[in-house]
């Protein structure tokens, strides 16, 4: 068995030919602006990974599609945080549906033609932002006539250039005065809605994770989904759910980023045995983590306690990736870093596992609470 043999397979058996294409691509114009690494994706289905079967998908297995992601973020960093959201914003949008009010026919405009158009979604969740839950509202709407008027901002947004579809969480105006949450979608050919250049460094400057901004924005009523008033309970376990997947994918991506610089360890055989030896077990332990919340999901469980699992996980990946990849790149030695902008970029985009939310600082009273018995709550 290969270093990244098993994930690269059953890339190949899902994703037949696109590890290919994306190993013809020299990796300075994978990680560039001009990257046809998402198109490359959208061509080869990988935009259907998690769309269920009876939509038109692929609809890959938890454990499945970390093993994608792992492989393809070893070739393509930018790719794999870029469409991080994408996987996500699949599973909010056909899980959401039984949760809210819709006459609307939501399915129809929107979650038949995914799989149909191999639409990229991007998301306006308040992923990126301190202090919120993942799926806080970002934006705000109005009511007007026929709709909403919509306004709100989202930086950084992956996919920003090549979205077919925005997908947010939106605050409602309730009858009571009180604004409700509801779920957005939108073509992102939908007038009001602009891209500003927003992401300035080098690593990952292949997600076009720029700035997206939505300036009174007329939504009709089939493109807003609002959650009914007695549906508290349901969207607490939505939000947990959100939460596993989103650690999960995200962990995954980043492990797969390190082990590109584990892998080029290995092949350019540096250090000892017991070094590189060291090296594997570490990215390894990682990639078991992940998994193993991967096997949670497939076993049904995305509870509370699997939430709490899910971002103990991505603590404890991020630390193993920091580790692996200081090690990684003192192995591959200062002759190599200085004339390889692959392993500087590798190493740089690596690191940024630490900025998806919640921060460990933020959730540190929130484990202590965890421990001493009360549910782990997600601010």
């Amino acid at each position: 068995m290969r270093f990244l043999q098993l994930d690269h397979e059953v890339c190949e058996e899902l994703l037949p030919g696109l590890a290919g294409r994306l190993a013809d691509v020299p990796f300075d114009e994978l990680e560039s602006p001009a990257s046809p690494a998402i198109a490359l994706f959208k061509e080869y289905g990988g935009t259907n990974l998690l769309v269920p079967r009876d939509y038109g998908g692929i609809g890959a297995s938890a454990l499945d599609a970390v093993r994608v992601i792992r492989a393809l973020a070893s070739l393509a960093p930018s790719l794999a945080v870029a469409t991080a959201m994408h996987h996500f914003s699949v599973g909010m949008l056909f899980a959401v549906g039984p949760l809210y009010e819709s006459g609307t026919g939501i399915h129809t405009s929107v979650l038949d033609v995914v799989a149909k158009n191999r639409s990229l979604i991007a998301s306006g969740y308040a992923e990126g932002r301190s202090g919120r839950g993942i799926l806080t509202p970002t934006v705000e709407a109005r009511e007007t006539a026929g709709g909403y008027l919509v306004s709100g901002s989202k930086k950084p947004c992956s996919l920003s250039r090549s979205m077919d579809f925005l997908t947010a969480s939106v605050a409602l105006p309730g009858d009571d005065g009180d604004a409700g949450m509801g779920l957005l979608v939108l073509p992102s050919d939908t007038p009001g809605i602009s891209v500003h250049e927003f992401w300035s460094t080098f690593p990952l400057a292949g997600a076009e994770s720029h700035e997206v901004r939505l300036t009174d924005v007329f939504a009709r009523a089939e493109h807003v989904l609002r959650a009914p008033a007695n549906a508290a309970e349901k969207l607490d376990e939505l939000n947990e759910a959100g939460v596993i997947w989103f650690q999960m994918i995200v962990a995954a991506s980043y492990t797969g980023v390190a082990s590109a610089l584990v892998d080029l360890v290995l092949r350019e055989r540096r250090g000892s045995a017991g070094e590189r030896a060291r090296l594997c077990l570490l990215i390894e332990s990682a990639a078991s983590l992940v998994e193993g919340v991967a096997r949670r999901i497939m076993d049904g469980d995305l509870g509370n306690d699997c939430a709490a699992a899910s971002l103990f996980t991505r603590f404890s990946v991020q630390d193993v990736i920091t580790r692996a990849v200081s090690q990684a790149v003192e192995m591959l030695g200062g002759m190599a870093f200085v004339t390889s902008p692959r392993i500087a970029c590798l190493a740089s985009a690596a690191q940024a596992v630490v900025f998806h939310p919640p921060s460990r600082m933020s959730m540190s009273e929130a484990v202590v609470d965890y421990y001493a018995g009360k549910p782990l709550l997600f601010s």
